[in-house]
């Protein structure tokens, strides 16, 4: 979309500049608006024309069955969809009897602007009715961190070329008619009007709709109230209906005399509360609002989100798309998780219905790790939820026949709702996946109530859940036989090195947890003979190697396998599991996201610099890249090996991925991964960024590797470390480093210490990098991204 005309690349704000319906569902994706508890797409104030009308809650979902052809023991029964909730952003508008319908008439101008600065979507309009009266429209928006429950608009219209006579209609709107569901029937009937009504109001200038889910049985509530600024003649109505509570206001104006609206919403929703307590909820919030005013809420916003950038801006200099990219991903991370508490962090955020509103172990990888170093107090709700849902993790262990807690693949409320799938249900990597987040949380905040509490909690599970999923050979070395990694091209799979590597983390870090919190670890039944077999597992993991070729293997004997014929396949054949079956994917070498190479970057410890350039090369050469996940870990490791310029191309591929529609399915909502991938990318591979865990007494350190590509001249970021918040500037020799607040911090640069203090900038050489052969992709699966000095760009890839 950003190449796009009516798009214009701009540093801190994404800025449409005329109305083209042909990209309004993607608009609606990337203009959303939200705060991690209430998420609103980026529809038009008078809800047509659009592409897909969206409000939605965190946690508010419908249940349907999972029904299988032939019934397997332990296959999850229900699954849960995230559902459209009721709609508080309508304001209709009517001229002289004609309605705002920008598919009629004539629209003079038209532009949108969501800035990243104040968190607000601003839009103005001139529009010439069928009557042939101009008006001005102007309208802004927000969800707010500061109130977690509320929303806000001002409208105002004002005719320009002679007296008109206008009506605004306010409206509550639940179970909004949706575009036509192509996909799971089961889906679609669970998402087709979905709330069942409990009570309506509307009085004076106050709206509300209280409704609760069939099966889920979620209660919704949602209230507004208004605030009217018009000539003398202005005057209004209010009136309501089991799914519609309207406020009408009608005033007859004349240029230069606008008529003002601004409209307070508040949202809440329980499984347990009763029909009063909800309804006093949103009457509460609503005047809490009324009482801050709509200046109130701007200026605690602005004030948010400049606390936020002071801690995670990231300066670029050389290419001004990625510079917006990038603050246009740190900004909808945030959006995700601010004020999530205690709820998850869906793959798509709360800005579309994509996935069905579920998370995925892409939190824990790849989300979590951004918010750690940038607003950590996001994480500790995250992991909050997940610690939330250790039940259910601990019936689907004891229903597999194994101990400890298996997390959900996908999931909105902690149970299994993914139909059984090899390349999901076998993903046991997510228990990992969580632990570690438990660790770079703890590690980069020192939040040791955390660890002692929740954590330890988290830890213990997941490594029970190791011990008896794996098992020791004859030998002695510990293998995981049956499981998925990452790469969901590759199934039901011995010694995946991705789980094994993290799964041996998780021991470690559940062992020396439990060493720091004796106490709590005896309440949890954890003894000494335990922790032993932890560390013995550990130390004799199976990490599988191809020793006539030099490279790690994927799993056991995955370098044996038939390679795929990248040659005989053609571009359209691209994703290939629209196109080929599993089976004949499983049982050949070719890899959908990198899955070794996320090992090589989240286990950095395990391998040589050596291992690292001959693993890269080998892997890069069957990644075809079907998935968003892939491209931000590819950029790390890309630069890790020395190849800048590739890693520039993985770095545009994932911060595009909306902004340029790469995979043609913005319009179900944001790629979350992938725009925190940006991050990853930029901080990750051109930062260096890493975590070096310390060992026999040593401290835990940061460490950097900072290196750019001849296409940047310029990469500078902030990151939160124990209360401190370090400046990193990189240009194309040297790198700097500044404390901005806090105290000393020893870090590490190129392998050597350094300790940087608030008194002086530490400024350090950049070494040269690496010359290797750069590796190449399978056919026609370059990066999306454009290589510096090169013409040439790939079609499109398509991923999940």
């Amino acid at each position: 979309m950003i190449t796009h005309p009516c798009f214009a690349v701009e540093p801190w704000s994404l800025r449409e500049t005329e109305l083209s319906l042909d990209v309004l569902a993607q608009s609606e994706s990337v203009f959303a608006l939200s705060n991690g508890h209430i998420g609103w797409r980026g529809n038009l104030d008078e809800g047509e024309p659009h592409g897909l009308p969206g409000s939605y809650l965190n946690g508010v979902h419908e249940r349907h069955p999972l029904p299988y052809a032939e019934a397997g023991y332990g296959y999850p029964e229900s699954g849960q969809t995230m559902i459209n909730v009721t709609d508080g952003k309508i304001i209709r508008l009517l001229v002289d009897d004609h309605p705002f319908d920008l598919r009629y008439g004539r629209l003079v101008a038209h532009e949108r602007v969501l800035d990243f600065r104040s968190g607000i979507l601003s839009r103005t309009a001139r529009w010439t009715s069928p009557g042939g009266r101009t008006v001005r429209i102007a309208s802004q928006r927000l969800v707010s961190f500061t109130q977690r429950a509320v929303a806000a608009v001002v409208y105002e219209i004002e005719p320009v070329d002679g007296p008109a006579t206008v009506a605004l209609q306010s409206e509550l709107v639940a179970n909004e008619q949706l575009p036509r569901f192509e996909g799971d029937p089961r889906v679609a009937a669970a998402t087709e009007s979905p709330l069942v009504p409990e009570e309506h109001f509307a009085q004076d200038t106050r709206l509300r709709l209280v409704h609760c889910t069939e099966r889920s049985r979620l209660r919704v509530g949602a209230a507004a109230d208004h605030l009217i600024d018009g000539p003398e003649s202005v005057r209004w109505t209010a009136q309501s209906e089991p799914d519609v509570s309207r406020l009408t206001v009608t005033a007859d104006l004349v240029p230069g005399q606008p008529l003002r609206l601004v409209k307070f919403v508040a949202y809440g929703w329980s499984g347990e509360r009763s029909l009063p307590a909800v309804h006093d909820q949103v009457d509460g919030a609503v005047a809490g609002a009324m009482g801050t005013g709509w200046n109130g809420l701007v200026a605690a916003q602005r004030s948010y989100l400049d606390r936020f950038w002071a801690g995670a801006d990231v300066e670029v200099e050389g290419d001004a798309q990625i510079q917006q990219a990038v603050r246009f991903a740190l900004f909808h991370v945030l959006q995700a998780a601010a004020r999530g508490e205690n709820r998850a962090i869906p793959a798509k955020g709360l800005t579309g219905t994509g996935y069905d509103g579920h998370s995925f172990w892409d939190t824990e990888s790849y989300v979590l790790p951004v918010l750690t170093f940038t607003a950590p107090e996001t994480v500790s709700s995250a992991l909050r939820w997940r610690h939330r849902t250790l039940p259910q993790a601990r019936e689907r262990a004891r229903q597999l026949g194994l101990s400890g807690g298996v997390f959900p693949w996908r999931t909105i409320d902690g149970p299994e709702c993914s139909a059984y799938w090899p390349a999901g249900t076998a993903a046991f990597h997510i228990n990992a996946d969580i632990a570690m987040a438990v660790v770079r949380y703890v590690a980069v905040t020192g939040d040791e109530e955390f660890e002692r509490g929740e954590g330890l909690d988290l830890l213990v599970d997941t490594a029970r859940l190791w011990r008896t999923l794996g098992h020791h050979d004859a030998e002695g070395v510990f293998h995981i036989d049956g499981v998925t990694g990452p790469d969901e091209y590759s199934a039901i799979t011995r010694d995946n090195l991705y789980t094994n590597l993290m799964a041996q983390q998780n021991f470690l870090a559940a062992a020396d947890a439990a060493a720091r919190h004796p106490d709590r670890s005896a309440e949890l039944g954890v003894d000494d003979e335990e922790t032993a077999a932890w560390r013995d597992a550990a130390a004799r993991m199976a990490v599988p190697y191809n020793e006539s070729l030099g490279v790690h293997e994927q799993s056991d004997g995955f370098t044996t396998l038939q390679r795929w014929d990248f040659e005989a396949t053609p571009p359209e054949n691209y994703p290939l599991l629209l196109h080929y079956p599993y089976f004949d994917l499983y049982r050949k070498q070719v890899v959908k996201q990198a899955d070794l190479m996320l090992a090589m970057m989240e286990c950095p410890h395990a391998f040589t610099d050596e291992q690292k350039a001959r693993n890269f090369a080998y892997y890069e050469a069957l990644t075809v890249r079907d998935s968003s996940l892939s491209a931000s870990c590819q950029a790390v490791l890309a630069a890790q090996t020395g190849h800048l310029r590739l890693a520039y191309a993985y770095l545009a591929e994932a911060a595009l991925m909306d902004l340029d529609d790469l995979e043609h399915n913005t319009r179900d909502g944001l790629h979350i991964a992938s725009l925190a991938g940006t991050w990853i990318a930029l901080v990750g591979g051109f930062g260096g960024l890493r975590r070096r865990t310390g060992g026999d007494g040593e401290p835990e350190l940061l460490a950097f590797a900072p290196r750019l590509p001849e296409a940047l001249s310029k990469v500078a970021f902030t990151v939160l470390v124990r209360g401190r918040r370090l400046r990193v500037d990189i240009g194309p020799s040297h790198a700097r480093y500044r404390l901005l607040e806090g105290e000393p911090l020893a870090v590490l640069d190129h392998g050597e210490p350094v300790t940087v203090t608030a008194d002086a900038t530490v400024e350090r050489r950049i070494p040269p990098s690496p010359m290797l052969p750069e590796p190449q992709q399978p056919p026609g699966r370059r990066p999306l991204g454009v290589l510096v000095g090169d013409a040439e760009r790939d079609g499109p890839a398509t991923h999940d």
